[in-house]
């Protein structure tokens, strides 16, 4: 069946294929993109994967058509094409300098039919080469220097592939110039035609060996410039020549090291070289040799060797007329043939110096010196000259070997030396720099260096003297103690005329101003004296001291020298309190009143200044019969044993019907050696009024009630009374006694207040009658006992105030104050105006009161 069909088919088949037609492309024309390709210009700067053509063509049946595109076998291939679309790509870098014509094979096909043609890519130039120079091109060009100006020396060529201006080549200098190296300075010698590239020297310049042998020439070669990936640019490139000036001999010797300068020494001799001239040919490329000769200024006395150039000596340096020689010495080129050619004229310049062999020295007014001494006093004005020094320094070398410098060298900087730099020689000013630092007491002599030492030589050469200044003393020192204060302490039982304290003060200056005379002033002076000598200070021969009067003391001593200048310390003198007092009973209180229950107190005053002194212990020493009594020993208070709480017991104690007792009481101080007080003290011993009076006598209890509360309301009133008229005078009291009646510590017996004054025999102070003490009665209170005094001696005289104070001394800084002879010292009496408020009769009397009216409140509520 298969067979069969293709055998009835065949006939058909061969039908149709005798009557399909090829395709074809379209002829769209030179300019354009699409067709078959023929005639296309493509630049080669057109980037690679461009899509440059559309390949288009058609079938007459409408069948669907496939493009493709081959090259000549063993061509590179620049294209590929779609073959759907007919799209052209470029897929390799054009290089229109390599080729210029792309030639390929472009074909459509139905499927049955296929059409291939040939067609030509045209390469268009673009701008993508740079000028190149020939690679034979010289780099070094050699002129002679005298080349005429405007010659052509050298022809540049640079070709450039690039057709059109792109291949067009226009020439440029960029020149720079060197003396044997190259220099950043552009060179104005050269010129290059722009088109021919033709070299030359500029017109109106030469070339000099002398001055440059060598020349560095950039020369740029630029294209016109075109078109190259849409814009416009314009490509370069260089190349270097070097020019060689050749030398030609055209220029005069020169000579070497100017200026020149020799020396004649004043140890030179006849034939001593001074100096050597050097000269060279210009034309260093063929010198000719050079010969030496003086024209002028030799005078006759120096001589040149032609061909060495050596100047020499042909006297002595003492035949010299001048210090100072300038000679002109030329030197000529000299041809092969002898002939003197060119020449070069120089000036050397001899100086006729001396030697450096006399070092610095100092003079005296006999000559040559090296000590010097002066004497003068102390502390000389600043700015003053030393006139005693008559120094000269000198140096008999010249010039630069005669400076130096001088320099003083010593202790501190008390003096100074002019001048500081001498030429030659120069009288030396020693002047006073530090006046304060040339003390006598310090240093009695002062020893300085006086240096010269050269400046600008090489050998330094120095000379040393010495200066020695003798100081002459001056009073300049006020005697100084050796303490601002001094402090003592001595006995109130110490004789008259005993040693106190030593003060000290020196003066550090020599002979009689420093010999220091003591006195003492001040208010506090008047029971003491000083040696002065020594500065030993005494009391008065007639002086009783008393601590109980008078504690501290402090006045001034002052130290003077022979020229009256002075200096001042403060001495503080405290008055030691002995235990030279014994307590003394108070004679009111030795018979007591006890009311059982109620203690009694007995008082006594010790008249000592400070504690322990005046400090009392109580004691018990004898009673009959014993162990009834008990005793503060602080307080002085008697009280019953604390089994004994009724009158019945007492009676069974006593055989004594009126039940009185002797008390043998003791006061004792607690100072050192201690010191006691006897005395017997009567108690009489009572009870309380009983509650059996009332049954008894009632009328005569009511009575005694009634006094009781009269004689109480009587003391209130009393006490009233007298509070308030103290109150009333309190105000009117001096700041100054309010302070006094509150001074209660026996110990400050130094603050100088107004004492209490007592009633004669009362054993009670009025605190109203306080009054000012005048100097008659400074004393009235030592020593009390019961209204007798001790009659103190009479007070000195109120010495002088003490001179003024040095500056350093200020009185706030000291707590104790100077005290006048109006002054007194609080008396321990008023210990006894205390103790003289609390009457010991009186406080039995209440208490015995208290205790009848709460027996009677108990025996009624039962």
């Amino acid at each position: 069946g298969i067979e069969e069909s293709l055998i009835h088919l065949s006939p058909f088949a061969l039908f149709t294929a005798q009557t399909d037609y090829a395709p074809y492309f379209y002829d769209n024309g030179p300019n354009s993109n699409n067709g078959n390709m023929a005639l296309l210009n493509l630049s080669e700067d057109t980037p690679k994967g461009t899509q440059i053509y559309v390949l288009n063509g058609t079938d007459p049946e409408g069948q669907p058509v496939k493009y493709g595109m081959t090259s000549e076998p063993g061509s590179k291939e620049y294209f590929r094409v779609h073959p759907k679309s007919g799209t052209v790509t470029l897929i390799e870098e054009l290089d229109r300098e390599a080729q210029d014509e792309i030639e390929v094979f472009v074909s459509i096909s139905d499927g049955l039919n296929k059409v291939a043609e040939k067609v030509s890519v045209f390469v268009m130039d673009a701008n993508d080469e740079r000028p190149q120079f020939p690679q034979n091109m010289p780099s070094i060009v050699d002129v002679p220097e005298n080349t005429t100006s405007g010659s052509s020396i050298y022809k540049v060529q640079a070709v450039d592939r690039d057709a059109g201006s792109g291949g067009s080549v226009t020439y440029f200098l960029q020149v720079t110039s060197g003396h044997e190296s190259r220099s950043s300075e552009p060179s104005t010698k050269f010129a290059i035609d722009h088109h021919s590239g033709v070299l030359r020297i500029k017109p109106g310049e030469t070339l000099d060996y002398e001055k440059s042998r060598t020349h560095f020439i950039t020369v740029v070669a630029k294209d016109g410039g075109g078109i190259y990936k849409g814009k416009q640019q314009v490509m370069s490139s260089s190349a270097t020549l070097t020019i060689n000036v050749i030398d030609a001999q055209d220029t005069p010797p020169v000579f070497v090291g100017t200026p020149y300068f020799g020396y004649v020494y004043e140890v030179s001799s006849p034939g001593s070289e001074i100096f050597t001239v050097f000269a060279k040919d210009g034309d260093m490329d063929n010198p000719n040799p050079i010969i030496y000769s003086i024209e002028s200024g030799a005078d006759g006395v120096f001589a040149i060797n032609k061909t060495s150039g050596c100047i020499t000596l042909k006297v002595y340096p003492a035949e010299l007329k001048r210090e100072i020689f300038n000679i002109k010495v030329k030197a000529s080129e000299v041809s092969p043939e002898g002939k003197r050619l060119d020449f070069a004229v120089t000036t050397v310049t001899i100086r006729v110096v001396d030697l450096n062999n006399h070092p610095p020295t100092f003079f005296g007014e006999n000559g040559p010196q090296n000590v010097f001494e002066l004497t003068m006093y102390e502390h000389p004005p600043e700015g003053e000259f030393l006139r005693g020094l008559k120094i000269t320094v000198n140096d008999s070398d010249q010039g630069s070997n005669a400076k130096f410098h001088l320099r003083l060298v010593g202790p501190g900087r008390m003096l100074r030396v002019v001048p500081q730099t001498v030429l030659n020689e120069a009288q030396v000013t020693v002047l006073v720099e530090d006046s304060a630092a040339m003390d006598f007491e310090k240093s009695q002599f002062l020893t300085f260096k006086l240096l010269a030492i050269e400046i600008d030589t090489p050998e330094r050469f120095s000379a040393t003297a010495d200066i020695i200044i003798h100081l002459l003393d001056t009073n300049d020192n006020a005697p100084k103690f050796s303490s601002d204060f001094y402090i003592a302490r001595i006995p109130e039982n110490s004789p008259g005329g005993s040693s106190v304290v030593s003060v000290t003060a020196t003066d550090p200056d020599s002979g009689l101003w420093g010999v220091v005379k003591y006195s003492i002033y001040g208010s506090g002076a008047d029971l003491f004296l000083i040696q002065p000598d020594s500065g030993i200070i005494y009391t008065q021969p007639w002086a009783s001291l008393d601590a109980e009067v008078k504690s501290k003391y402090n006045f001034y001593v002052k130290a003077e020298d022979s020229d009256g200048k002075y200096s001042l310390a403060e001495v503080f003198v405290t008055i030691m309190d002995l235990n030279d007092h014994s307590p003394a009973f108070n004679e009111n209180s030795l018979e007591k009143t006890m009311v059982i229950g109620a203690p009694v107190k007995i008082e006594a005053v010790d008249e000592d200044a400070e504690e322990p002194n005046n400090v009392i212990e109580y004691s018990i020493m004898k009673s009959d019969p014993d162990d009834i009594f008990d005793m503060d020993a602080d307080t002085g208070e008697i009280k019953l044993k604390p089994y004994i709480k009724s009158m019945d017991i007492v009676q069974n104690i006593s055989n004594h019907k009126d039940c009185t007792w002797s008390v043998v009481v003791q006061a004792k101080d607690r100072g050192s050696p201690s010191f006691s007080t006897t005395t017997v003290v009567k108690i009489d011993i009572t009870e309380a009024v009983s509650g059996s009076l009332l049954m008894e006598n009632p009328m005569q209890f009511l009575g005694l009630v009634s006094g009781v509360i009269i004689i109480m309301l009587f003391v209130t009133v009393f006490i009233s009374t007298v509070i308030y008229v103290r109150n009333v005078k309190s105000n009117k009291i001096l700041p100054s006694r309010r302070i006094i009646r509150r001074k209660r510590k026996p110990r400050r017996q130094d603050d100088f207040q107004q004492p209490f004054r007592e009633e004669c025999c009362g054993g009670k102070f009025r605190n109203e009658d306080l009054e000012i003490p005048t100097a008659d009665n400074i004393n009235r209170n030592n020593n009390v006992k019961g209204c007798s005094h001790r009659a103190p001696p009479s007070p000195p005289n109120a010495p002088d105030m003490p001179p003024p104070l040095p500056s350093h001394y200020r009185h706030g800084d000291r707590e104790w104050t100077v005290p006048t002879v109006s002054a007194s010292v609080a008396s321990k009496t008023k210990k006894r105006s205390h103790r003289g408020k609390d009457n010991p009769v009186n406080t039995a009397l209440v208490s015995e009161l208290k205790l009848r009216l709460e027996q009677k409140n108990m025996a009624n509520r039962y």
